[in-house]
């Protein structure tokens, strides 16, 4: 897919746990994970919106476009 996610790196950054930033938004666990692997088809507004105050951070930090090679589509 050529939009990258990058939760994974702001959570670093601020030293947060999955976990604890699912709490702080409101989702599960699970949930999350599907959006920081990649896994998500949509995500909404409101949630991203949550997850940037909580991380402090813009949405364009945690979401990236990839252009897909030619052989990978």
């Amino acid at each position: 897919m050529p939009i990258a996610v990058d939760i994974d790196v702001m959570l670093a950054r601020r030293k947060m746990s999955v976990g604890e930033l699912a709490d702080r938004v409101g989702i599960t666990p699970a949930n999350l994970a599907v959006l920081k692997n990649g896994r998500a088809k949509a995500v909404r507004f409101a949630t991203l919106a949550a997850i940037c105050e909580v991380l402090k951070c813009q949405p364009g930090d945690l979401l990236r476009w990839e252009a897909e090679d030619a052989a990978g589509g």
